[in-house]
């Protein structure tokens, strides 16, 4: 499945040690309220993601977006290491506190997710690392820089150029965009599909 987007999530455990991973299995649900989830598989040792246990101990976490120009550190967060470790200080990242969820934010990144944990779908595999929480939360509150809203009000997404996951260590970002309007739709279809709330 390509292109994926990529939830660049930060917990905090109950103890307040920062968490920070990528996650190519992430997608919004549903914009009104607006959900999230990240699925995130066991690790090599047959443990369960330090992402998934910090948001159900605490109730939150957040979706920082992953750009082309945050790829190494991206990439440095998704190393496997102790929950001891801050992958914040790990990846040279600057912590940004949240308004109304503990976790903090990636301060480098140009829009965030605060996010109320809601529930886990725990999905059985062929072995430890082929077992999956799928790990829901509804967003509370967006935080988007001034910087790269363009001038008709929209999200610059060619200056962000999020990142995307294609498979084995391969990987790309948004580069180009066209439009495509479903002919003759109706006016809620239309809305819906530009994530409008309904009056």
């Amino acid at each position: 499945m390509v292109p994926r987007p990529i939830g660049w999530i930060s917990t905090v455990s109950p103890g307040g040690i920062h968490n920070l991973a990528p996650y190519s299995q992430f997608q919004n649900l549903t914009f009104d309220p607006p959900y999230v989830m990240f699925a995130a598989n066991k690790n090599t040792r047959g443990n369960r993601k330090d992402s998934v246990i910090n948001a159900e101990q605490t109730g939150e976490f957040v979706y920082n977006m992953a750009t082309y120009d945050l790829r190494e550190a991206v990439n440095r967060s998704a190393a496997e290491v102790s929950p001891e470790v801050d992958e914040f200080e790990l990846s040279g990242l600057t912590k940004l506190p949240s308004i109304r969820v503990k976790p903090c934010r990636v301060a480098e990144s140009p829009i965030q997710f605060e996010c109320r944990y809601y529930g886990t779908l725990r999905l059985p595999g062929n072995g430890p690392m082929g077992t999956v929480d799928v790990t829901i939360g509804r967003v509370v509150l967006i935080h988007i820089k001034d910087d790269i809203i363009a001038s008709d009000g929209r999200i610059d997404l060619l200056r962000i150029r999020p990142l995307a996951r294609l498979g084995y260590y391969d990987y790309t970002s948004v580069e180009s965009i066209f439009k495509m309007v479903i002919p003759d739709a109706n006016e809620a279809l239309l809305a819906g599909l530009e994530g409008k709330k309904e009056k």
